[in-house]
């Protein structure tokens, strides 16, 4: 039998970049556990649509953890209470009947509020437009095994390859850092020979890019590996630190 709970949502209410915002209170009742967190959110709207509301604005597309769309601070966690999840994959069951959930966007110099749970990330597309992306003519797609890479490299490769750019490790960090985003972008293709020739260059550029968009510092929090919902570890950033110094030398 499907179980039901009521929630008190306190949720970030915006009308846009330049006005002020604050936290609106709405109480939610019979939501199935077997929800999703923003079909919960589904239903709130259809709520407020009904009563003639204005319905909360928040990101979403795929709903399968894959496209890095979603993104919200739920008690203070970006994403919510669970390692390695997105906003979509956390369940209600998670929660406790007559809990007080706190919902607010992502919080960074860099991300502007567009509308409520709405941010503006389009400068992590800057960073990757910056530098992360080969433009070596490849031809058509080669032969599995036609470029030498050790299993080693390409599983490195392949966990820092797994950044969906949702931006939680910004909101987490501190200082609104960008580092483990950069980084896993550096570090993806600093392990590849596809991303050699253009490595000095991309480390530059997409360092100078972070900086010059409002980005803060690393301060070694840690706090962007814990609430990264893919699970990328800050060992990318100090490979990133060092392409960046080499850089200097090549």
């Amino acid at each position: 039998m499907t179980q039901t709970i009521g929630l008190t949502l306190k949720i970030w209410r915006q009308d846009g970049p330049d006005v002020r915002g604050t936290l609106e209170t709405h109480d939610v009742r019979d939501i199935s556990t077997d929800a999703s967190f923003l079909e919960m959110l589904d239903i709130l709207n259809e709520r407020l649509v009904l009563n003639g509301q204005d319905p909360v604005a928040f990101d979403h597309d795929c709903r399968e953890g894959i496209c890095g769309t979603c993104g919200a601070v739920v008690n203070g966690k970006a994403h919510g209470p669970l390692k390695e999840t997105t906003l979509c994959q956390l369940h209600m069951r998670h929660f406790e009947d007559g809990d007080v959930v706190v919902i607010e966007p992502w919080r960074s110099r860099a991300f502007t509020v567009i509308k409520d749970l709405v941010v503006d990330r389009s400068t992590l597309d800057a960073i990757i437009q910056a530098g992360g992306y080969i433009s070596v003519n490849t031809g058509g797609t080669p032969d599995a095994n036609a470029v030498a890479v050790s299993q080693e490299q390409a599983e490195n490769a392949m966990d820092a390859a797994e950044c969906i750019g949702c931006g939680a490790c910004v909101a987490a960090c501190p200082n609104g850092s960008a580092m483990l985003f950069t980084s896993a972008k550096v570090s993806h293709l600093a392990q590849l020979p596809q991303g050699k020739p253009e490595a000095k260059k991309r480390v530059e550029s997409m360092v100078a890019c972070m900086s010059e968009l409002g980005f803060g510092n690393c301060g070694n929090e840690r706090e962007c590996e814990a609430a990264c919902p893919k699970g990328i570890s800050i060992a990318h950033i100090s490979r990133m630190n060092r392409e960046f110094l080499k850089s200097f030398f090549r």
